[in-house]
């Protein structure tokens, strides 16, 4: 028999309501990675925040009000026993794990005729193998409790065009991971998980300092319909949307979050 029932019928409260469902955010002490945790939050979830820097994800934790309804794993993405260890520890302290947010990444420039291989291989290792790493982690659970469940990709704009030039290493492992939900999507989907990815254009996070200072910003700025940089909270609205039930009927899809950066073009 065909089920024609739809989350459309709940109200929008409802359809955003995270109560009693647990979320891991790599990535989760700071940046793009906290505006998620702290939208998931809002909204109910449990969140584990999971991140190499044990100080930071600790911080990042002491914000809220609800302590016993945050924890904080210290974790590698691109290592596989750290990627299962993350998921024993959210099905530990919450009883499931129902939505996967992989927000953990390294951007380190560098012209192509001048990038290393261990430049190339540390970006490729944590920016895609750690996406395939903790998906299969928390996928492998997801499918064991039998109710499906959500894997959002904090993925970048460089999978869509090159915004900026120095960064072929980088690209190279967000257009793989553009190319990794798809079929991630298509596999997971009979098991009612699905798998969708968020692209960022230029944010301000405190990673972006070191990289660019005010000048380069403002005139980064002006290529921006917009008019401004993204914030931490822009994309985490979205991830909020994507581990909702307001996207239940989406999967294998990339949404850009770029105030419009995209239209102008490539990099030049």
């Amino acid at each position: 028999m065909t089920n024609t029932s739809s989350p459309d019928s709940k109200s929008i409260g409802e359809l955003v309501d995270l109560s009693g469902r647990t979320a891991i955010v790599t990535g989760g002490a700071m940046g793009i990675g906290l505006g998620a945790v702290r939208r998931l939050y809002e909204a109910g979830a449990n969140v584990v925040i999971a991140d190499v820097n044990k100080d930071a994800a600790e911080v990042a934790a002491s914000e809220f009000d609800q302590p016993d309804r945050v924890r904080t794993v210290v974790a590698d993405v691109s290592s596989p026993e750290d990627a299962t260890s993350m998921v024993r520890a959210a099905v530990e302290a919450f009883g499931a794990l129902d939505i996967l947010v992989n927000n953990a990444g390294i951007y380190q420039g560098s012209a192509f005729l001048e990038t290393s291989l261990e430049v190339a291989r540390r970006t490729l290792e944590v920016n895609l193998l750690g996406v395939m790493l903790c998906s299969q982690a928390a996928a492998r659970q997801m499918i064991e409790q039998g109710r499906g469940g959500r894997i959002v990709t904090v993925n970048s704009v460089e999978s869509v065009n090159p915004s900026v030039l120095g960064l072929s290493h980088y690209g190279a492992s967000k257009h793989g991971v553009a190319g990794l939900i798809k079929t991630m999507a298509l596999e997971l989907a009979p098991h009612g998980i699905s798998v969708n990815n968020v692209c960022p254009g230029g944010t301000r996070t405190p990673g972006l300092s070191p990289l660019m200072d005010e000048d380069a910003i403002a005139e980064l700025e002006k290529r921006i319909p917009l008019q401004r940089m993204g914030l931490p909270d822009d994309v985490g609205r979205v991830v909020l949307f994507l581990a909702s039930d307001l996207a239940a009927f989406m999967t294998g899809t990339q949404v850009i979050v770029d105030g419009g950066q995209t239209l102008r073009g490539a990099a030049v």
